[in-house]
């Protein structure tokens, strides 16, 4: 009869786990800024809109960083909507993203 096979697992450290999680908590609290400044003003987002809709995509991350936002928010549109791709790292590595995709079109 065959022996059964045991694997040993190494023991978790859920140190970076725990610090991504906090990172992403962060994230989405400034995603959160964007997005109610974006739903709250109707002049803001026209201005996101006329920026992008001129290929301005300079001047559409100069508008979103206004909020007061601190993190890295690479954007990317199309006649269709707007991505907000927010990243953030912990301790030199780059740890968390979260993605927005907003339809305007």
């Amino acid at each position: 009869m065959p022996r059964p096979y045991f694997r040993i697992y190494p023991e978790v450290d859920p140190t970076v786990f725990t610090e991504s999680a906090e990172s992403m908590q962060q994230l989405m609290k400034e995603a959160s800024i964007i997005l109610q400044k974006l739903s709250d003003s109707k002049e803001f987002a026209t201005e996101v809109m006329a920026a992008a809709q001129e290929g301005n995509k300079e001047k559409v991350s100069q508008l979103l960083l206004s909020t007061g936002v601190h993190s890295g928010v690479k954007v990317d549109f199309n006649p269709d909507g707007i991505n907000l791709n927010m990243t953030s790292d912990t301790e030199g590595n780059d740890c968390c993203h979260l993605t927005i995709s907003l339809r305007w079109g």
